[in-house]
């Protein structure tokens, strides 16, 4: 585990749990991309990614991320979460998520985020 490597995650994991997309975006490389592998296209770039970050919190204002478990080697880390929050119907959920996050001169080259998408799928359909 590398020391640069495990500072970077820590303060990109900082900024999502203060719900904070300029910040996401700003520990991206120029070039970056980020990918939720549920039901949407890459994002590529520091806007395109504060964009998708920031639409993220305002579909789910209390998302709360609680590590599971979080493997850093020199230019990666491979994290595993359980995401907790509110969905547009009011309805309590969790679900499994895990990232794998490739690093490059001190900064998020890839983040590939890959969700449980049955859970989400159910926690994110409107209610009735």
């Amino acid at each position: 585990m590398t020391a640069a490597t495990r500072d970077l995650f820590e303060r990109y994991h900082s900024c999502w749990a203060d719900r904070d997309p300029d910040r996401i975006a700003e520990l991206h490389t120029a070039d970056s991309i980020f990918h939720l592998h549920l039901d949407q296209e890459p994002a590529r770039g520091r806007i395109a990614i504060r964009e998708a970050a920031a639409a993220a919190f305002a579909r789910i204002p209390d998302l709360t991320f609680e590590l599971v478990s979080l493997r850093v080697g020199e230019d990666f880390w491979v994290v595993q979460w359980t995401l907790t929050g509110t969905s547009a119907a009011g309805a309590a959920f969790e679900v499994d998520l895990a990232d794998f996050v490739l690093v490059e001169d001190g900064a998020v080259k890839e983040k590939h985020s890959y969700v449980d998408g049955v859970a989400m799928s159910a926690a994110m359909a409107p209610a009735g």
